[in-house]
């Protein structure tokens, strides 16, 4: 028995983690197929290293570029080293396009696809994971979906019962068993003088925020209210494409912001953990702070991790300054204790029982 697993982001190697280490306490077949979708070291080989887990046996060095273009120099790399290593299982996570590319590639060579975190929906099309997430879904052999919602989503979409497993998310795994990591090597608080529920943690890089100059401008103002209303600074680790937007449109971050370069996943999770609030137009932050009680905002107008509005740990801003201030005196309001819908911490190893039980059949 072999299994791949292909990722190409930061969010994907966090969420594989636990994956990656189940299959090493299993000592299966595996390898690590990296398509280096992000490819600046801190942002990317790092992870490896901080979050304790073996380097790629393969990397394409795909980086950036147009959407057709990324995704086809993937598939023809992908191709070639499934050719080579004949995988009876690719796994894939998430919403990228080294998602698609993984599923639509072994799907044509007719090699099982896991699809990790299937069945999530913004209904918004105009995002391009939207569409990432749809395809991978419908080509999987095993959907492992983290939530009942889920489940129903794709029941609607046509899917058959029997490649649908309720698991859980792997995010969960991935904080309590990264945590342990961070509080053993991460000294970001101390770094940055920063005191346990003294600060917000803000993150903003999605195109649809970043892009445009007028919607940008309006989320600036907004931080600006925020901290004249609390007076607590807002730690930014700045995306790159954020920055580049930045100084692009000649806009300025607002007097209360600490604008820091990208951090390894270890510190981001401990400034998430002991931040007042999150601030972030991320998905995998919006779960991640729903796990970690920290009252969560989003600045955008969708999201794909609903659980976390429904149990009161999160809540839907847009881009409007006077709203976002509005949404975080709601959040700020609500005491946190709210119950985490993602799961138990044991998504890894649930998956694995699947695969392993279904391939024994073969």
């Amino acid at each position: 028995m072999k299994i791949a697993i292909i990722l190409g982001t930061r969010p994907e190697i966090i969420k594989l983690s636990p994956i990656i280490r189940e299959c090493q306490k299993r000592k299966v077949n595996f390898f690590i197929l990296h398509t280096a979708q992000h490819y600046t070291d801190c942002m990317d080989s790092v992870f490896f290293k901080d979050l304790e887990l073996p380097q790629p046996k393969y990397n394409l060095g795909i980086h950036s570029g147009k959407q057709g273009e990324q995704v086809g120099k993937m598939l023809i790399g992908i191709e070639g080293i499934l050719e080579k290593e004949k995988p009876e299982v690719v796994l894939v996570q998430g919403d990228t396009n080294s998602t698609l590319a993984g599923a639509l590639a072994s799907s044509k060579m007719e090699i099982k696809v896991g699809h990790v975190e299937a069945g999530l929906r913004s209904y918004d099309r105009t995002m391009p994971e939207e569409i990432n997430r749809i395809v991978a879904d419908h080509l999987s052999d095993y959907l492992f979906v983290p939530t009942s919602k889920t489940v129903g989503i794709l029941i609607k979409e046509g899917i058959e019962r029997d490649k649908i497993f309720l698991t859980g998310n792997t995010v969960v795994d991935a904080v309590f068993q990264n945590l342990e990591i961070a509080q053993r090597k991460s000294r970001i608080l101390e770094k940055f003088k920063l005191q346990t529920k003294d600060y917000f943690l803000l993150t903003l890089h999605r195109p649809s925020n970043v892009d445009n100059k007028e919607v940008f401008d309006e989320i600036l103002k907004g931080l600006k209210l925020i901290y004249k209303e609390f007076g607590q600074k807002i730690v930014f680790p700045i995306h790159p494409r954020t920055k580049k937007q930045l100084d692009f449109f000649q806009l300025r971050l607002p007097e209360g912001i600490i604008s820091i370069e990208p951090i390894s996943y270890l510190d981001f999770l401990c400034l998430e953990k002991s931040a007042t609030l999150c601030l972030t137009d991320s998905g995998g932050v919006q779960e991640e702070a729903c796990i970690l009680q920290t009252p969560c905002v989003t600045i955008r107008k969708n999201t794909e991790r609903s659980e976390s509005l429904e149990v009161g740990a999160n809540i839907l801003a847009g881009t409007s300054s006077v709203t976002i201030l509005f949404c975080v005196k709601k959040m700020l309001s609500r005491r946190p204790g709210w119950k985490n819908p993602f799961g138990d911490g044991k998504s890894a190893e649930k998956i694995s029982n699947i695969i392993f039980k279904d391939l024994n059949k073969c």
